[in-house]
């Protein structure tokens, strides 16, 4: 059974489902148009003429010659045609095309710069496929771990196919901005702020952060709003996050804790590396026989060597004698 319904060309339409313009981009006919530009001119200029040849000639000969009226007749007919042709003429600049329609039918686009004279009485859109970016609203999000960051970021992007930019939503410019805002806004709530922040909340700290792994999350970004913008015929290039903090009413906290733990860092790093020195310089003392050190000594020895390298402004006395005495 044939279904002849007016929703012909777009998608589907059952129940509780949206119905979308089915539409795809295609070359609309035009051509170099420097020779209709003549042609027009000429058409033109004939016109006026015969008009003023033939409004003299009825006046010569008392208003009635039918010479007269076939010279306006014609010079009428040659300024409509010249005036029809007029209506089809556009000029493109390079990066730029027309969405030519007929009376509410999609005709083509023009891609070709320049003037050019494609059909005549229809009406041209100018879309522009040069790259474009823009920066998106600072968002107060919660990163995975819940604590609240502020994020934006830059999306750069072109129209790739002018016929779903502007038949199939309602501003493509606009869709595009809400939409980049949703997917970062999701991409930001998937991921912890650092690797600092995931280990305090228990979380996996092998996974991608927000900060120290922009790159991935740049690539993230671009395929997820490439995803929700393809339906309109637009092409994402990058997309990159242009600003990242935690929100200011927990931004002190944070950093309170970012100088704790660089402290903890800094002391690990020290204690990491007198534990090296001291086991060096015990064993190296053991080789040479320089010292004789019974276990009590050996541990006496080494107390007082990672307090000179640990306590940095601690100065302790070295005894390297008898304990027992």
């Amino acid at each position: 059974m044939t279904d002849d319904s007016p929703n012909e060309g777009f998608g589907p339409t059952l129940a509780g489902t949206p119905t979308r313009v089915d539409i795809s981009e295609r070359d609309a006919f035009a051509t170099g148009g420097w020779a209709i530009l003549l042609l027009t001119v000429l058409l033109l200029l004939g016109g006026a003429t015969g008009i003023v040849v033939g409004a003299v000639e009825g006046d010569s000969a008392g208003g009635s010659g039918a010479l007269a009226g076939t010279l306006v007749a014609a010079g009428v007919a040659l300024v409509l045609a010249g005036a029809v042709l007029l209506t089809g003429f556009a000029i493109i600049r390079p990066g730029e095309t027309r969405v030519v329609t007929f009376f509410g039918t999609y005709m083509g686009t023009i891609r070709r710069t320049g003037l050019s004279w494609t059909v005549p009485l229809s009406a041209r859109r100018q879309v522009p496929v040069r790259v474009l970016n823009f920066e998106t609203e600072r968002l107060k999000v919660n990163e995975r771990t819940g604590s609240p960051v502020v994020v934006s970021a830059i999306v750069v992007w072109q129209v790739a196919d002018t016929a779903k930019a502007v038949f199939a939503v309602d501003d493509y410019d606009e869709f595009i901005r809400t939409q980049a805002e949703s997917a970062l806004r999701h991409v930001v709530a998937s991921h912890p702020y650092d690797q600092q922040t995931a280990r305090s909340e228990g979380e996996d700290t092998t996974q991608v952060t927000l900060r120290e792994d922009g790159g991935k999350v740049s690539v993230e970004l671009a395929s997820e709003v490439g995803e929700r913008v393809v339906i309109a015929g637009l092409e994402v290039v990058e997309v990159r996050l242009s600003n990242l903090s935690y929100a200011p009413e927990i931004a002190s906290a944070m950093l309170q804790r970012q100088q704790a733990q660089a402290v903890l860092d800094a002391r690990e790093v020290m204690i990491l590396g007198a534990v090296g020195l001291v086991t060096d310089a015990l064993d190296q003392l053991g080789e040479q026989g320089t010292l004789e050190l019974d276990p009590e000594r050996r541990a006496a020895m080494t107390s007082n060597l990672m307090t000179v390298l640990v306590g940095g402004s601690a100065q302790p006395v070295v005894n390297v004698g008898s304990l027992y005495s």
